[in-house]
This record gives C-alpha cells, structure tokens and sequence, in this order.
C-alpha cells in the first residue's frame, strides 16, 4: 500500500497554470505506475495522465495533450502535474492514483490507491 496527498489546486483565470503534486508515502514508490484522474460536477471520473514506474513513458487524454506535463521525483516520492494553458472545462477535483500495472493503465477501477483529491478551478 502507498498513501498519496494532492496539493496544489486552486482558483485560476483562463490561460494561467497550475503545478499539482501528490506526495507518497513509504519507500516502495518506484514500484507504482502512477496517474490523474480528474472528475467535474455530475461527469464520471476521467483519465487525464499516466507516468511510468521509471519515469521514461508519459501518456496523457486528448483533451489536455500539449498542455500538461506529469513528472515524477523518486528522491522526493513525489509526482506532479504542470497545467498551462488552463480552460474552465478543466474545472475539476484532481486526484492521483498508483498502480503496480505495467504500463499504466487508464482504468480507474485497476488503481487501488487513491489521494483525497484537490480542487482545480479555472474562470473566464
């Protein structure tokens, strides 16, 4: 088991970033695949980015492609998720997610370890 904390949600303007991180807990971090999910009001929860257990394979949803960067810091046991170009559909609560699936996966239901989420608030 890995215990994940998001942090860096917030309100910001159309077109302004975000850098979300989600923090884990113990040394088997490098073990889990890790990913975003995001879900809005009244829609299902959504795949947004995926990062390999190495680090080296990144994979992200169409809908924010060229705008989002994940990362990951194995010193820190830390993954973040750079959001530039911020649209109000990207209005969301956040959350990270770790698997031992290999690559990735974009099924919710095959990630068992859950932050409490963030939220992300985008205004034109």
């Amino acid at each position: 088991q890995v215990q994940l904390v998001e942090s860096g949600g917030g309100a910001v303007q159309a077109g302004g970033s975000l850098r979300l991180s989600c923090a884990a807990s113990g040394r088997t971090f490098s073990n889990y695949g890790m990913a975003w999910f995001r879900q809005a009001p009244g829609k299902e929860r959504e795949f947004v980015s995926a990062i390999s257990r190495s680090g080296e394979s990144t994979y992200y949803a169409d809908s924010v492609k060229g705008r989002f960067t994940v990362s990951r810091d194995s010193a820190k046991n830390t993954v973040y998720l750079q959001m530039n170009s911020l649209k109000p559909e990207d209005t969301a609560v956040y959350y990270c997610a770790a698997t031992l699936w290999v690559p990735p996966t974009t099924r919710p239901d095959l990630y068992h370890n859950w932050g409490q989420g963030t939220q992300v608030t985008v205004s034109s």
